[in-house]
């Protein structure tokens, strides 16, 4: 049946193809396919575009696509714009006056194009080992039509090949593909147990305001005492990545404890009105359920620090950690008593964490505003630091060495205000990795561990600084002891992890592992660029071309040249291995 206004069929069924606006989508294969033309997609982006399709005409919001094709993995919205803009290109969809996926303004988005489907079984007229179509290179491509994408023909004595393969992937999408239950039980073994540290996750605060800022007043709130939790030797506490991955689930904290296998779980709301603040928390047993410690708090809202550190020390007291003198000095500190400065710097993370040229340029705004209301501000030093070497690493400026340079003074700054705060000696040690200063580099890193013993990305920074110092095998057990303390880890973790593998010629791994980073994040650039490589020395010529081209889509800074100028492997040997690979690949020089 087809709805009259919009003309789309009416909820096709699952386990049929879906033919949109003519075009075939074939789900398992990642392709659409017309008249013998091909378009090839990422994994992520048919699974997008066939639940619009399944659901076409209904209006559906950035939230709920965002929680249905990316469940239980940390993205930010622009990995949904980028998915819907590259539908967009695949049908060569004009977004101000669409036939295929309409934007709802302040809302999200609605697939409008004409959908039916053809049973499974026909496939479009084509079994599943039907010949791929003859290859074809960008220079074929038609205006107005779906750009034909490249494909290699597979010969029959390659099966074998493949066929252990996969095999092989299967293991090492076991290890990183993504959050299931026994990869979290690996980051609190055996809970409860006598005599061993006890283990908790503080679950994202539940904003009870009306606006954005006091949602991300809320987390703020959360993800600082986190910070001040992971900086405890004799706790276990669960990554801000991994908590924040329940916002918005309705769980009890039993489930969520059996999910992550800890045995506390701290939940808690926050309204913050005019000149007040109300806050509530409960520190819940996940052995029998029961609180084993609640308050509420009732103060005006200059003293909302202030509750932050009675929460924190509630905490402790009521879990008997013994703290030792640094501890407690450390937890006598706080980063900021400015609430005006505090929300500018809660803004530049949120902007921070888009990745795009855009609101780095907006971050590194708000962090200085934030500085500018609170000059002692520590971390917001730290963070613009970073916003400018992430900048610098991306080719976001036209003044890179200047830009490097304060990057540093602003970084020495942070920590020269105070040397306890594991994040400033994060961005620190970033700072240095960029500028190729190793050593400085991994000792920043270590101190920012030795601070905080649960700071699961102090241990991802190490193990990307070991990682370019040559050392992967290392870099592998960093970075796994990252993924226990941050079970539902960011596209990063892998990343790492894959690169490693490439450096040490695990090539099967490192594209398995790869690929499962670029389901976490489609825009990272690095991941494509070593996946491009990955796919050279597999001898897979057409997947490493396409990587690179999807890479000059999304970053046209992205050269040879630049690479050699701004990557900081400091074998030399190693970064010509991965440029050659690249420029196989196509990277232009």
């Amino acid at each position: 049946m087809v709805h009259e206004e919009s003309g789309v069929a009416a909820a096709p069924r699952e386990g049929n193809c879906l033919v949109i606006a003519g075009w075939h989508l074939h789900e398992n294969r990642h392709l659409l396919e017309r008249d013998g033309d091909s378009v090839k997609l990422e994994p992520k982006t048919t699974q997008l575009l066939a639940y619009l399709a399944r659901r076409a005409g209904e209006p559906l919001s950035r939230r709920k696509l965002l929680d249905e094709v990316w469940p239980g993995v940390i993205v930010s919205d622009e990995a949904l714009s980028n998915a819907i803009n590259k539908i967009r290109r695949a049908f060569n969809d004009d977004r101000q006056n669409p036939a295929v996926i309409e934007t709802i303004p302040k809302m999200g988005y609605r697939l409008i194009a004409p959908v039916s489907y053809e049973p499974a079984g026909a496939d479009a007229g084509q079994p599943e080992a039907a010949p791929i179509p003859p290859e074809t290179t960008s220079s074929g491509h038609t205006d107005g039509e779906p750009r034909r994408t490249p494909f290699s023909r597979r010969t029959l004595w390659l099966g074998a090949a493949l066929l252990f393969a996969v095999a092989l992937a299967v293991g090492v999408i076991w290890q990183v593909q993504g959050p299931e239950p026994q990869v979290a039980r690996q980051g609190a073994p055996g809970a409860g147990e006598p005599g061993r540290a006890p283990s908790i996750v503080v679950l994202p605060f539940e904003n009870l305001g009306d606006n954005l800022q006091q949602q991300a007043f809320a987390d703020g709130i959360t993800e600082d005492i986190i910070t001040d939790l992971s900086s405890l030797s004799d706790m276990l506490v669960i990554a801000s990545n991994t908590a924040f991955t329940f916002k918005g689930r309705q769980v009890t904290a039993q489930e969520v404890a059996g999910e992550l296998n800890v045995d506390f779980v701290l939940e808690g709301s926050i309204r913050r009105h005019g000149d007040s603040v109300r806050v509530n928390a409960q520190l819940v047993d996940a052995r029998t359920g029961f609180q084993k410690w609640a308050r509420r708090y009732d103060r005006p809202l200059n003293e909302v620090f202030a509750v932050q550190d009675e929460v924190t020390s509630s905490i402790v007291e009521a879990l008997l950690v013994k703290l030792s003198p640094e501890e407690q000095e450390r937890l006598s500190t706080r980063p900021t008593n400015n609430l005006a400065a505090y929300d500018e710097f809660l803004e530049g993370q949120r902007l921070a964490r888009m990745n795009t040229r855009e609101s780095n340029v907006q971050a590194q705004a708000a962090f200085r505003r934030a500085i500018a209301l609170d000059r002692g501000y520590r971390r917001a030093y730290g963070a613009l630091a970073h916003s400018l070497a992430f900048g610098f690493r991306r080719g976001w400026t036209d003044a890179p060495m200047q830009s490097i340079d304060r990057a540093l003074e602003l970084a020495r700054k942070a920590v020269e205000l105070d040397d306890s705060i594991p994040q400033t000696f994060w961005a620190l040690g970033y700072v240095h990795l960029m500028r190729k200063e190793h050593d400085e580099a991994e000792k920043a890193a270590s101190i920012a561990i030795t601070i905080a013993p649960n700071y699961a990305d102090g241990y991802g920074l190490l193990a990307l600084i070991r990682n370019n110092l040559g050392e992967s095998e290392s870099a592998i057990d960093l970075i796994k002891k990252g993924m226990k303390l941050n079970p539902y880890y960011t596209w990063d973790y892998p990343y790492n992890l894959g690169r490693a593998y490439y450096m040490l010629g695990r090539i099967d791994e490192a594209i398995t592992t790869l690929e499962a980073a670029k389901q976490r994040n489609e825009n990272a650039v690095p991941v494509r660029l070593h996946l491009a490589a990955s796919y050279v020395r597999a001898g897979r010529q057409d997947d490493a071309e396409w990587e690179v081209e999807e890479v000059q889509v999304i970053s046209p800074t992205e050269t040879l040249s630049h690479m050699r100028d701004a990557h900081p492997l400091k074998d030399q040997e190693l970064l010509l291995m991965l440029v050659e690979d690249l420029r196989k690949a196509g990277l232009p020089e």
